[in-house]
């Protein structure tokens, strides 16, 4: 019988998830709250290791052709508008056929996702379906949903909880969040202003400032003319109204660049920024996924990436399950190479990561910048700095875990 498996929430994840377990035979219904897709500004780097997997599923050339293909990334000191090192993924031709990032926003691959779930046998989306809570034994996982045919119980072999941050699925279960928040929230301005002409600079920058850090990026846009977004460190105790305000933006952004027009600025976000993991990736018949079982901050753009790695090793472990290739033993392969995998990778480089950039002490920003400088001028480090940083390492280790 072919096993039954429920993915809660339709992100990018979920989607992943979904057609990961139906392109393997598994029975799949994607559950989501909202009727609507979120075009908010969210994740917007798709790494090397990630494309991999894209392709596996058949999605790659149609998301590739909505994003911004780039093959570097730039350190900056911002105190002194000097290039610090650049970094080039071209290294990596002989590790994988996608020697680049792709730079779109994450909406579109789940408008891309559904498009390909709906001509996918044994795949069903309900949206504005909303899930309570879980209920399991040895046999099934319960999941309770409301919906606009009120209340249902619906059972399934699986679940995957995809349901974000303040997953209900996962409080539902009883797992912890282990971390912390940061003090200072992340405030995100999205302009059309030209960065690339203005500085000179390429399509993902990371600049270093005691005072004010700044990482600075383009995407596609849903137009495709491009557009950039520029991520700074609120103040502890700022105020959205101050942090939105026309002093605030006009202050920030021509630090950047003094000829940046207020007018080109078209989107304002902000908000808090966690590190935390799940303590356990799986509970029964549950599982854990994406921002559900791990959030961090995104200097490096490794969180959704990661979140699609999940993705990817749960469609593989419940299918070896389901198709008798393997014993429910290796159900609990899945924690083992996930969530210390996430430790070492994601939690350890995004804080690590946030803390160059924001360093104060002017020896250890000269240090920064030197091994910075070292590492991208000898073509081993650099090449190995790169595997780390797309996650290539990282999934090849996640092999090396029975």
């Amino acid at each position: 019988m072919t096993n039954r498996v429920c993915v809660v929430g339709a992100g990018p994840v979920g989607v992943v998830a979904a057609i990961a377990c139906a392109q393997k035979g598994l029975r799949v219904t994607l559950l989501e709250d909202e009727h609507e897709i979120d075009h908010s500004p969210r994740a917007a780097t798709t790494h090397p290791s990630t494309l991999e997997m894209l392709a596996e599923l058949g999605l790659l050339e149609e998301f590739r052709a909505v994003g911004l293909v780039a093959r570097h990334f730039q350190f900056w000191d911002g105190e002194q508008k000097t290039l610090v090192a650049e970094f080039d993924h071209e290294v990596l031709r002989d590790e994988t056929p996608y020697p680049y990032v792709v730079q779109t926003e994450q909406h579109k691959l789940v408008e891309i996702g559904l498009r390909r779930l709906a001509a996918t046998g044994g795949a069903s989306v309900r949206r504005g379906a909303r899930v309570t809570g879980v209920e399991q034994d040895g046999e099934r996982v319960t999941v309770l949903v409301v919906g606009p045919a009120g209340k249902e119980r619906l059972d399934f072999d699986y679940a995957v909880a995809c349901d974000g941050a303040r997953s209900t699925v996962r409080k539902s279960i009883g797992v912890k969040f282990e971390g912390y928040t940061w003090p200072e929230r992340f405030l995100v301005l999205t302009t059309l202003f030209d960065f690339e002409s203005a500085l000179r600079c390429c399509a993902r920058n990371y600049i270093s400032d005691p005072e004010e850090w700044t990482n600075l990026f383009k995407v596609s846009g849903d137009d495709f003319k491009g557009r950039w977004r520029a991520v700074f460190p609120a103040r502890e105790n700022e105020s959205d109204e101050d942090a939105f305000s026309e002093d605030s933006v006009r202050r920030r952004m021509t630090k950047l660049a003094r000829e940046h027009p207020m007018e080109l600025v078209v989107h304002r976000n902000i908000y808090r920024v966690h590190q935390r993991v799940a303590a356990s990736f799986r509970k029964g018949r549950v599982f854990l996924a994406g921002d559900a079982a791990h959030v961090n901050n995104p200097v490096g753009g490794l969180g959704l990436n990661c979140g699609i790695h999940d993705a990817m090793e749960l469609a593989e472990t419940l299918h070896l399950v389901a198709s008798g290739r393997a014993t429910v033993d290796v159900l609990d392969r899945y924690e083992r190479r996930r969530r210390p995998l996430n430790i070492e990778y994601v939690q350890q480089q995004t804080v690590a990561n946030k803390k160059r950039l924001e360093e104060r002490d002017p020896r250890a920003r000269q240090k920064n910048f030197d091994e910075l400088r070292r590492t991208a001028a000898d073509r081993t480090l650099h090449k190995q700095f790169l595997m780390r940083t797309s996650l290539i390492e990282s999934a090849r280790k996640a092999w090396e875990i029975s």
